[in-house]
């Protein structure tokens, strides 16, 4: 019997327009959609179309400065990375709500595993920057928000082959969300030292895999196989929040970490088997289309088994 398997997914997404040959381009979620209608696991899937998350919701981790500022951005460069445009900021909320749609679906129990697939991705957004094409924090919001509905100990894996700076960042002194990263270093964004494990109360809740270029599947499987099994049994998170992000694939553009489509199964499949807690995965990058959406069906292949 299929599990109870959720896909959040709206065209508002394919709204955030990026200039002509920006990596982080709508081509991104249209080719994951399009390869997905293309298998039977579409049909098994239960699709949401996501809400609009409030401005008092992303302020759980965002400052209300920088929501005005990205709300009233003429079209441009927020950053060196990061673009907006006309409806950016509708996008960007909506990326949110996806996530906290799917704290609300875990949490009421309709599913135990949710795929968001959204833009903008989020992890390099910081407090009150953006950074690395992320505008909001998706996760690190959806984090703040399962706080409120109850969830006590929240554990984030984060595999995107960029370290996830303001995820790290926002919960550094905060025991109550255990941040994993594996990313490779030095690289973009210059965090994710392993000596970087959390600061004041948050000490020893932040875990960085630091990888060298070059690293591949065998690396991440040990990664991936042992030590996350490993940190979340220590932890026993009532739920596990994933920065999906699939640059760190063999074909990927944007990074020199040499992971097999095979390589990423294993990784979710470990990830999946690590504990009972829902499992909430949220995409982040990956900018070679063919395997972005051969990566997504994967991964859904995997929650749906």
């Amino acid at each position: 019997m299929d599990r109870k398997v959720a896909f959040v997914y709206d065209d508002i997404f394919l709204k955030h327009e990026t200039p002509e040959g920006h990596p982080e381009s709508k081509e991104r979620l249209i080719s994951i959609v399009n390869r997905l209608k293309k298998e039977t696991i579409w049909e098994r899937l239960i699709h949401i179309k996501p809400r609009r998350a409030t401005e008092e919701e992303i302020a759980l981790v965002h400052e209300p400065h920088y929501i005005e500022r990205v709300k009233n951005s003429p079209s441009g460069y927020i950053d060196p990375d990061t673009y907006i445009s006309e409806y950016s900021y509708e996008a960007a909320l909506h990326a949110v709500g996806a996530v906290l749609d799917a704290v609300d679906g875990v949490y009421s129990k309709e599913f135990d595993r949710v795929f968001c697939a959204v833009r903008p991705p989020g992890h390099h957004a910081e407090i009150d920057t953006a950074m690395g094409f992320c505008i909001f924090n998706n996760v690190s919001v959806g984090a703040a928000y399962a706080k409120t509905k109850g969830y006590r100990k929240i554990f984030i894996i984060d595999f995107d082959v960029h370290h996830g700076n303001g995820t790290q960042h926002i919960f550094e002194d905060d025991c109550s969300v255990f941040y994993f990263s594996s990313h490779q270093f030095p690289f973009y964004p210059g965090t994710g030292r392993e000596l970087e494990s959390g600061r004041g109360k948050g000490e020893g809740c932040t875990y960085n895999v630091p990888l060298r270029a070059g690293s591949g599947t065998r690396e991440y499987l040990t990664i991936f196989q042992d030590i996350v099994p490993q940190k979340i049994r220590e932890v026993k998170p009532d739920l596990i929040l994933v920065s999906a992000g699939y640059d760190m694939h063999q074909d990927d553009p944007m990074s020199y970490i040499n992971v097999t489509t095979e390589g990423v199964r294993s990784i979710v499949r470990s990830i999946l088997n690590s504990s009972w807690a829902p499992k909430i995965f949220v995409l982040e990058g990956g900018y070679n289309l063919n395997s972005l959406s051969e990566c997504v069906k994967v991964t859904l292949e995997e929650m749906l088994s």
